[in-house]
């Protein structure tokens, strides 16, 4: 079956390994669902994945075997197989399934080990979880894989795992005992436990389905159109003005923040990691000006930003979101909610648990709302030179006004304002996030290369 899945594995939208070489090594099954029905088997596999160049990534895959072939899940066959104690069957993607999906929420909700394997399912009390909901599949999605149960609970599955802790679901979890209300409330999790070499793996988490919130991108995607609609008007003058919202989210950031201050270590970072990280960020820039050459006209201006980093005496860093940007959020009728507390995705696990400024979440969030009216005025379309010029000084007033409406709140719910430390930490994060763009823009969407350049000429 190794041959089959490796072929399935190489067109999943969730397989990070595209354009590398790369073979399946080894495919191991750490658990089955107890209690399925007769003639089926539903079992979680983990696949691991050599490269060429010595790196491996495990993935989770989950699969659903049936003893005969199954017309409503012909879109996610994996392969036929012959099995020892089903004989003959046909393997799916498990997640497609709404009798496997039955299976992992009854799991949850008794939160019981699996009969067979290495599964451990948690639950946090406290929600009463609706067995009879139909499991639905997010379609779309790139790194993992969402199932929501009805209107009741949803179900993020990690594909590709680390041993160790998952942010997400550590996060989460403190957030909700602490009765946060910025976040989705966690409901459970699933553990891989492997006690003979002590290793656990966390393979998916159960959360609060808040189905009726609008994703903080749209939203912000919206007003700015409803403000280029008003050629006459400014930013404070429509009717979908955006401020309020970003002095809500400044607000929410703010609180979530202290939470996560409360229940997570935080330390005092010496002049010495400071050095080191005005350093690492001038590394990421010499590495950014091979990639983009248009980057060294701002070099010097950069370089001083990050050297002001070796002039603090000290800073406090904490658990924070890591990857935060507006795309991170949900407006929900009862307020703003954050999402993804996985950190960066390219970072590895054990970097993305360990404490940070607050201020870099700042960074991401203030960079998303540059990004917002510069991407809409990029992509309208249909423009002479004039209409351009005039929705380029548009889409800086809509960023201007939300940045410092954001800005504001945050800081005033936190109860200290921007000085010296606050603001060199935060034009330093900025400055790196931006160098970070320019390069990502140039390798995947050139024609978005101007957005974080704009940046760099707006400070320069």
């Amino acid at each position: 079956m190794t041959e089959q899945i490796a072929a399935w594995i190489g067109e999943a939208r969730w397989f990070g390994g595209k354009g590398r070489d790369w073979t399946l090594v080894d495919v191991r099954r750490v658990g089955e669902l107890p209690d399925p029905p007769a003639g089926t088997r539903v079992a979680i596999d983990l696949a691991e994945v050599a490269y060429a160049d010595g790196d491996t990534e495990l993935y989770q895959v989950p699969l659903a075997f049936y003893t005969e072939p199954q017309d409503r899940l012909a879109h996610a066959l994996v392969c036929e197989w012959d099995d020892d104690e089903l004989g003959h069957t046909w393997v799916y993607d498990a997640l497609h399934d709404r009798e496997a999906m039955a299976l992992w929420l009854r799991a949850f909700d008794v939160a019981a080990n699996a009969t067979r394997g290495l599964l451990h399912f948690h639950r946090v009390p406290g929600h009463d979880l609706d067995l009879e909901a139909h499991s639905t599949l997010f379609s779309g999605e790139q790194s993992n894989s969402s199932v929501a149960f009805g209107d009741d609970a949803l179900m993020k599955v990690f594909r590709k795992v680390t041993p160790g802790v998952n942010p997400d679901i550590a996060i989460h979890h403190v957030l909700t005992e602490a009765g946060s209300t910025h976040v989705a409330a966690l409901y459970g999790w699933l553990d891989l436990v492997d006690e003979d070499t002590d290793t656990t793996i966390q393979l998916a988490m159960l959360q609060q389905f808040l189905r009726t919130a609008s994703d903080g991108w749209d939203l912000a995607l919206a007003s700015v159109r409803n403000l280029f609609a008003e050629a006459d008007l400014h930013a404070e003058e429509v009717g979908g003005d955006f401020a309020g919202e970003a002095s809500r989210l400044g607000t929410a950031l703010a609180e979530v923040h202290a939470d996560l201050a409360a229940h997570f270590p935080r330390e005092q970072r010496d002049p010495a990691a400071l050095d080191a990280l005005a350093s690492a960020m001038e590394g990421r820039l010499d590495a950014a000006v091979a990639v983009v050459p248009a980057l060294s006209a701002y070099e010097d201006g950069l370089r001083r930003t990050y050297a002001r980093l070796r002039e603090l005496d000290g800073v406090e860093v904490q658990q924070v979101h890591g990857d935060l940007h507006l795309g991170q959020t949900l407006r929900t009728v009862k307020g703003w909610k954050i999402v993804d507390f996985e950190g960066e995705p390219a970072k590895p696990l054990a970097e993305r648990l360990e404490p940070d400024s607050v201020w870099r979440d700042v960074a991401g969030m203030i960079r998303s709302f540059d990004y917002a009216p510069r991407v809409t005025a990029l992509t309208g379309g249909g423009a002479d030179d004039a209409e351009t010029e005039q929705r380029a000084y548009r889409a800086a007033e809509w960023s201007a006004r939300n940045r410092a409406a954001f800005l504001e709140s945050y800081t005033e719910q936190r109860g200290t304002g921007l000085d010296e430390a606050a603001s060199a930490l935060l034009d330093a994060y900025l400055a790196d996030k931006v160098v970070y763009e320019a390069v990502y823009e140039a390798r995947n969407r050139p024609g978005w290369l101007s957005i974080p350049l704009a940046a760099l000429e707006d400070t320069a």
